[in-house]
C-alpha cells in the first residue's frame, strides 16, 4: 500500500502552491478615510486569527480533508489482517466524513478548553507561560485527541456511537497518545516546500542548494507519511485489542 503515500504528498504540494499564489497576488486595498481604515483593521485581525487557527489546528484539517482516504486505508488494512470487507456505499462515505468532522470539532473544543486552563495557570505562576513544566501537558492532551481521531474510524465500523467511542478511547488512552504523538511529530516537521523549487542560488552555492533540497525532500516525505502510517498503525493496534475478525458488521472473505 506504499503508493497511497503519494496522495498526501500531492495534497501538501497543492496547498503550498495555492497559498503561494494567494500570497503573490494579494494587493492591500487603499484606505482613504477613517471608516475604511477601521474595516481594514478588522479584516487584518480576522485574517491573522484565521491564520493562527489554521497553523495550530492544521493536524485536524489533514484528518478531515483526507477522511475518505483514511477510511479506505483502514478498511484495506483490516481486510489484509482479518479478511473482513465492507461494501462501498456513497451514503456511508458521507456519513464517515460527517462523523470525522464532528469528532474534530469536539476534540478542538476540548483541547482548546484544556489549553486555556493550563495557559492561565502557567501565566499566574511563571513570567513566560511556555517555560512552565505544566505547559507541556498541552502537547500530551493534543496527542490524545489526534490519536482519538484515527481510532474512531475503526470504532465506527464496530458500530460504536460517538459516546461509546469516547469511552473506549478513554480506557485505551495510552494507545491514543502513542498514535497521536508519532502523527504530530511527523506532520509538523519544519519542512519548507519552497526549498524544493528554489534553485536561484544553485550556481553560486551548489552544495548548499542541493543540501537544502534533499533535507526538505526528506522532511516533506516524513510529513506526507504521517496520516497513512497513523491509520495503519491504529487499525493494527485495534485488531490486537478487539480481534476485528469477530466484527459481526463485516463481510467475510478468505485470506
Amino acid at each position: 500500500m506504499y503508493w497511497y503515500l503519494v496522495i498526501p504528498a500531492i495534497l501538501m504540494l497543492a496547498i503550498y502552491k495555492v497559498g503561494d499564489m494567494i500570497r503573490h497576488h494579494y494587493i492591500a486595498p487603499k484606505v482613504e478615510n477613517m471608516n475604511e481604515i477601521v474595516w481594514y483593521l478588522i479584516y487584518v485581525m480576522v485574517e491573522i486569527s484565521i491564520a493562527i487557527l489554521l497553523m495550530k489546528f492544521a493536524k485536524y484539517l489533514v484528518v478531515v480533508i483526507l477522511s475518505p482516504l483514511i477510511s479506505h486505508l483502514s478498511m484495506k488494512t483490516e481486510k489484509i489482517l482479518t479478511g473482513n470487507t465492507y461494501p462501498f456505499s456513497f451514503r456511508q462515505l458521507v456519513h464517515d466524513v460527517k462523523r470525522a468532522m464532528r469528532i474534530v470539532v469536539r476534540n478542538l473544543m476540548w483541547e482548546y478548553f484544556f489549553f486555556m486552563i493550563i495557559f492561565v495557570v502557567s501565566l499566574l505562576g511563571w513570567e513566560d507561560p511556555k517555560s512552565s513544566p505544566i505547559f507541556y501537558l498541552t502537547f500530551l492532551i493534543g496527542f490524545f485527541y489526534y490519536g482519538f481521531a484515527f481510532l474512531d474510524y475503526i470504532n465506527e465500523r464496530r458500530r460504536l456511537d460517538i459516546d461509546q467511542s469516547i469511552d473506549f478511547v478513554r480506557k485505551n488512552r495510552g494507545l491514543a497518545i502513542a498514535i497521536g504523538c508519532i502523527y504530530s511529530l511527523l506532520i509538523l516537521v519544519p519542512v519548507d516546500i519552497g526549498a524544493l523549487f528554489n534553485w536561484s542560488n544553485f550556481s553560486e552555492d551548489t552544495l548548499g542548494t542541493l543540501g537544502r533540497f534533499f533535507l526538505h525532500l526528506l522532511l516533506w516525505f516524513l510529513a506526507s507519511t504521517a496520516p497513512v502510517l497513523a491509520i495503519v498503525a491504529a487499525t493494527i493496534a485495534m485488531n490486537d485489542l478487539t480481534d476485528l475478525k469477530n466484527n459481526h458488521f463485516s463481510n467475510k472473505v478468505d485470506n
